[in-house]
């Protein structure tokens, strides 16, 4: 199979190839990442269970913690009564069970006054203390959490019951705060790396963030608008901790799961990316070789063309002065100045040719006249002109490479009327351009090679080398910075070629 001639059916397949190895690797890619996906939010599950079942165990426990508090203070008032009981009775009475209330106290700190503020007796107290005669001071302050238990005592004398928190209940106080504490540091510092923002009741106001930075996170704005997000994801979770109001937890799927959520689609682009990349590399490489080639294949013709013609024209000259052989010189001296033409345009090929203001009128009219003296007397040129300036308009091109475009365009058009038909060109402009349509009544192409014809090596014909119209879209575009391109073709009926150039 020439694979030249059948490049589109091999790059079809092989894009094709290329496009079911991306998909699959896609595929499975986005399977793999479904799966660690899956796996995340599972741990993410597990985390806010735990976190909820923790939550209720420390609302438990300050309950609990609660319920110790207010039995600590019935304990006070009982001991309280106990010692108005004790002060109201009779001295005959049985007053052991007040006795015994007040010396099962072993863990409330109870001190004793009378109304200057003078202890007169003590329970529970730290050591070191028993030797201070007055309540004042730090000592007041420690026992002034509650008020102190009035009593009436002989002659009307009042004292007082002070008393304060037990050390177990303070050090159990103490191990609820730390409770607390710890149980925030694990919902803020959580493995799952979890996005967590604790708020108040309200569900607006952030009391704590973890795993945001901190720069985000005292952006009030940012944060609201990430407590709508998370709230979208995931329910809050309540929570009630010791000595605080409702709390909220909020939280979000981890950053490692939004990495993931967008993997597939990082991949495709960098995938996509590269293919672009190779492909424009390549294509750049090959247009250069391509380039490479014609200027060396152009200037080799030139320089091979010009040694016979050389030779013949100095054998022009030694013939010159015979008369028997003037008419056929100068049908020779045609051929050997369309020798030199030839050879000058072959030799522009692959430099940047200077281009001038020519009359682009003029320049098509003599090339339809070098056309119409060897060709068929069958087909009809007819050129049209609708410029401002009719006639004189001018454009900046290359005299002799651009008539090289319209002959190359007019053969081609003359291959496919088979000799016989009408090349009409007719000339249009608009503010910035000038436009060149070349019709023939040809057999027409098939839609699917607008562009394919003006690859090199591309032809229809049996014979030909198929580089008459590459050579022309080279000319024009890259030399002249044009457009040439298959403006519009119908089978059977013709094709039409336009060529824009800059005025």
């Amino acid at each position: 199979m020439d694979f030249y001639t059948n490049q589109n059916k091999w790059k079809f397949i092989l894009s094709l190839l290329g496009v079911i190895i991306i998909l699959s690797s896609l595929w499975y890619s986005n399977l793999l990442v479904n799966h660690i996906r899956e796996r995340e939010r599972d741990n993410i599950r597990i985390w806010a269970s735990a976190i909820h079942k923790r939550a209720e165990l420390v609302k438990t426990t300050d309950l609990f913690f609660s319920q110790l508090q207010i039995e600590e203070r019935k304990k006070v008032a009982l001991l309280a009564e106990a010692h108005k009981r004790i002060n109201e009775k009779d001295l005959d009475e049985d007053l052991t069970f007040y006795f015994d209330i007040i010396t099962s106290n072993t863990t409330i700190p109870v001190i004793q006054t009378n109304s200057k503020n003078e202890i007169l007796g003590s329970m529970n107290l730290d050591v070191g203390i028993d030797s201070i005669k007055i309540l004042d001071g730090d000592l007041l302050a420690s026992f002034s959490q509650y008020p102190p238990v009035m009593m009436d005592y002989y002659n009307n004398e009042k004292f007082y019951l002070y008393y304060k928190d037990s050390r177990i209940f303070n050090e159990t106080q103490k191990m609820l705060e730390d409770l607390n504490r710890s149980f925030i540091n694990e919902v803020l510092t959580n493995t799952s790396s979890v996005p967590v923002i604790i708020t108040d009741s309200s569900q607006k106001i952030a009391l704590y963030t973890g795993n945001i930075k901190d720069t985000k996170a005292s952006d009030s704005s940012y944060i609201q608008h990430l407590l709508i997000k998370m709230k979208n994801q995931n329910k809050p979770i309540e929570i009630e901790l010791a000595g605080e109001e409702k709390q909220y937890i909020f939280y979000s799927d981890s950053d490692l799961q939004t990495q993931l959520t967008y993997y597939p689609i990082l991949v495709f682009l960098a995938i996509g990316l590269f293919i672009l990349f190779a492909y424009l590399t390549f294509s750049t490489a090959q247009t250069s070789a391509q380039n490479k080639l014609w200027a060396g294949l152009a200037k080799e013709t030139a320089h091979q063309i010009g040694t016979p013609l050389s030779s013949m024209l100095a054998w022009v000259e030694l013939l010159r002065p015979n008369e028997a052989v003037q008419e056929h010189l100068i049908e020779i001296e045609k051929d050997l100045n369309r020798l030199e033409v030839i050879s000058a345009r072959f030799s522009k090929i692959g430099s940047t040719p200077k281009l001038e203001a020519n009359p682009i009128y003029t320049l098509i009219d003599e090339v339809i006249s070098y056309l119409k003296t060897r060709t068929s007397k069958k087909v009809n040129y007819i050129l049209k002109e609708n410029l401002s300036q009719s006639k004189i308009t001018l454009v900046p091109v290359n005299a002799q490479l651009f008539a090289w475009v319209i002959e190359n365009v007019c053969k081609n058009a003359l291959d496919a009327m088979s000799g016989d038909g009408i090349i009409e060109i007719v000339l249009n402009e608009d503010e910035k351009q000038v436009h060149i349509d070349i019709s023939d009544t040809g057999k027409g192409l098939p839609k699917s090679n607008f562009k394919n014809i003006f690859r090199p090596g591309f032809t229809s014909k049996k014979r030909g080398w198929g580089l008459g119209l590459s050579l022309a879209q080279r000319i024009i575009e890259h030399y002249h910075k044009g457009k040439i391109f298959v403006k519009s073709s119908t089978l059977n009926q013709g094709t039409t070629f336009r060529i824009s150039l800059k005025k």
